[in-house]
């Protein structure tokens, strides 16, 4: 038997394949090498003999196009023919990475900038260089085209395919020149998403869609009260039923986060394990349990709200301050005094959680299949589950039917795994919508308490904002100097020029109730309440909304030019229909700054209607400009939604909520009509996931005022009394 080196057997076999090293933040030094047989990378590009460009990325696909992204900037470096790119499935283990797979806070696109872009240029320059080799010319004589290389005096031309052999006998370069932003011919376009089409055909593989051989199917009755715990139950009824193989009490569980710290865990449970999903569900619906409610039957929505109430009148934990507000406030010729309320609320996604699980006794380790945001703590989850070491533990990542930060908590995964682990088979827990509503984890609720001060000639120079609410972090350890950046991102470092300010934090901590990054996190309320109370500021000062943000915004020319660019093209100043008015907003997600314009109509009923939208994003650097208006407009409703209907409320300890007739999303006929605007940027990319969502009901609720003469200050709207 002869032997062949590990180069020429990818040379033979597999065309050119390059491993890169992904940072685990922006800026961080990345390299390229070819891949020993025992490094697993965190990415790999492939190019087949057949001319296929294979990308395997780290981050989640949840619906925002960030894997077609992700393609499109290394396909730009590359030269590649956009027609011969191909998506790999995502790799299983991430045990021992330099990067976490993680995808939650508009992370994909700019973590991933510089390395993708290097990776395709090194790719290319390697088979350029293998051209200049087959036709033994000058290496500057040739250049790179739609996944072809040509020699320019002649007009030669090799594709891709037949250059991988070549070029992957070639060194890795160290240094290459990268394009130059007025040559990219991709990048800044728009382009068809790549996992469409199996979204259209079926083919695309959801996490509910898993099918493993020999799988049974689970539903968990849950604790009815958060944090309670099974009393007694009998199973006997449920285990006769046809189909049920196995019922399995679980105790409630908590797992180490991977900032450190205990977080929240998963709630007390009995899982009816059956042969199929409705079986599952009729053995469940069969079970006797008596709950032990322990301390927290007697919570409600009331009682937090009376709570977070009496923390707001007393100092709380500074956050930020500038001059001294106090002093300024005290002095002022007119003060104006408002108090902001923002509920609980859920993701709501449209797949409810679900995940399989197989827990092999015999050492074959543990498979997770999961539609997870967060792969790194998935893993470390089932780990400590099972008892294997990381390395021991595969996930296997599907799509995902929506995350919206959901997905970052791996409790679904726990589940699977235990369930799994105690009937030694593999199984598929799938939640209803109501398991899906009722043990969430929620986005904080805060009470904000607003002064502000004018001077004789109406200019702003006085702003205090103490918030109230429960805390995000406190799962993740201690907060930092006892200031939650969940309850105040978004109410510092604002872009206004206000001479004096003052923002402190006071913390309520409800042990009982799972909280979790929602979709902004904190920018998603302190944008309402911030741009809300700005609205009446510019109103008691007898000023345009429009035009003191404006004044405001004199030193900061990017987030100026984004709220003239809105604006403009809402058509600001000029003659609505009768009975509709315009409200505006701005808010800024890390480097993004999105303003948005809304136009609404409050109803004799007051039910409030908006027709219309209009969005001025600036998130540096576009990729794709279809996927930034496509996740612009998904924002918007997104968080339309939560401003008109969306609160989580708990009675006797319990989440009241249950499903869409109770926790109500925009429908279709309610939908805006939405208009995207890009402003042309240079800038590192901030992300499109997160910004569309904060600026849509403080405008909304801007517009409600402007229409009718009232103030929202309590989301969710609802209905308003009309004038």
């Amino acid at each position: 038997m002869s032997s062949i080196s590990r180069r020429e057997f990818v040379a033979n076999s597999a065309g050119l394949v390059i491993s890169f090293y992904l940072p685990a933040r922006p800026g961080a030094a990345s390299g390229l090498a070819a891949a020993p047989p025992s490094f697993v990378p965190n990415a790999w590009l492939r190019i087949g003999t057949d001319g296929i460009v294979t990308l395997t990325v780290d981050r989640s696909e949840m619906g925002q196009g960030s894997q077609t992204g992700l393609a499109m900037i290394l396909a730009e470096e590359l030269e590649a023919d956009w027609s011969t790119i191909r998506l790999g499935p995502m790799p299983e283990n991430p045990a021992g990475w330099s990067r976490t797979m993680r995808t939650g806070g508009s992370n994909a696109i700019r973590s991933s900038w510089e390395p993708l872009r290097k990776a395709g240029a090194r790719a290319r320059e390697m088979l350029v260089a293998a051209a200049a080799q087959t036709w033994n010319v000058d290496r500057a004589t040739c250049r790179a085209e739609k996944g072809a290389v040509i020699h320019v005096p002649s007009g030669r031309r090799l594709s891709y395919g037949t250059l991988v052999a070549r070029a992957a006998m070639l060194p890795v370069p160290k240094d290459v020149a990268l394009k130059e932003p007025k040559d990219f011919r991709l990048l800044g376009t728009r382009v068809t998403r790549l996992d469409t089409p199996g979204k259209v055909d079926g083919s695309a593989l959801f996490g509910i869609d898993v099918t493993v051989p020999g799988m049974l199917i689970a539903s968990i009755e849950r604790s009815p009260v958060l944090g309670g715990r099974v009393k007694r139950f009998d199973p006997d009824r449920a285990k006769a039923m046809p189909g049920v193989r196995h019922v399995v009490e679980l105790e409630p569980s908590s797992w180490m986060g991977s900032k450190g710290g205990w977080a929240a865990g998963c709630a007390a449970g009995v899982a009816v394990v059956a042969d199929t999903y409705w079986q599952a569900v009729e053995g469940r619906r069969a079970l006797e349990i008596e709950w032990d409610e322990g301390d927290s039957g007697t919570l409600d929505s009331a009682s937090i709200r009376a709570q977070l109430l009496a923390l707001a009148e007393q100092p709380g934990i500074v956050a930020q301050t500038i001059g001294d507000a106090t002093a300024a406030l005290a002095g002022a010729a007119k003060r104006i005094d408002a108090v902001y309320d923002v509920p609980f609320v859920h993701h709501a996604t449209m797949e409810p959680m679900n995940c399989t699980a197989h827990v092999r006794t015999d050492g074959g380790g543990c498979d997770v299949w999961a539609p997870t945001q967060n792969q790194g703590d998935a893993q470390r989850v089932a780990a400590e589950v099972t008892g294997l070491p990381n390395e021991k533990v595969r996930i296997h990542t599907t799509l995902s039917g929506g995350g919206f930060g959901r997905r970052l908590e791996p409790d679904f995964v726990s589940e699977a795994v235990r369930v799994s682990q105690a009937v030694e088979a593999p199984v598929k827990v799938i939640w209803t919508r109501e398991d899906d509503m009722r043990n969430g984890f929620y986005r904080p609720t805060s009470y904000n308490r607003f002064s502000a001060g004018l001077d004789a000639s109406g200019r702003l120079i006085a702003w205090t904002h103490r918030i109230a609410g429960t805390p995000l972090r406190l799962k993740f350890g201690p907060l930092e100097k006892g200031i939650d950046d969940s309850l105040v991102d978004g109410a510092i470092d604002l872009p206004y020029a206000i001479p004096n300010l003052l923002v402190d934090q006071a913390t309520l901590e409800l042990a009982a109730v799972p909280r979790g990054p929602w979709r902004s996190v904190g920018v998603s309320h302190n944008g309402f309440v911030t741009e809300c109370f700005l609205d009446e500021i510019a109103a008691a000062g007898g000023r345009d909304p429009f035009e003191l943000r404006r004044e405001l915004l004199r030193d900061k020319p990017r987030h100026r030019r984004t709220l003239e660019l809105a604006a403009e093209k809402a058509g600001w100043g000029t003659p609505l229909p009768a009975g509709r008015a315009r409200g505006i907003a701005l808010a800024e997600w890390g480097p993004t700054v999105c303003v948005e314009v809304a136009e609404v109509s409050v109803d004799a009923d007051g039910s409030v209607r908006v027709p219309r939208v209009v969005c001025a994003v600036d998130c540096g650097q576009t990729v794709n400009t279809g996927q930034i208006e496509a996740q612009m407009q998904g924002g918007i409703v997104f968080g339309l939604s939560a401003a008109l209907y969306g609160e989580i409320t708990l009675a006797h300890g319990r989440v009241v909520q249950g499903n869409f007739d109770t926790y109500p999303v925009v429908r279709m006929p309610e939908a805006p009509a939405v208009e995207v605007y890009i402003v042309p940027s240079s800038d590192p990319q901030g992300g499109a996931g997160e910004p569309g969502v904060p600026p849509i009901a403080p405008a909304v609720c801007n517009a409600i005022f402007a229409a009718t003469g009232k103030r929202i200050r309590r989301l969710p709207i609802g209905k308003i009394v009309s004038t």
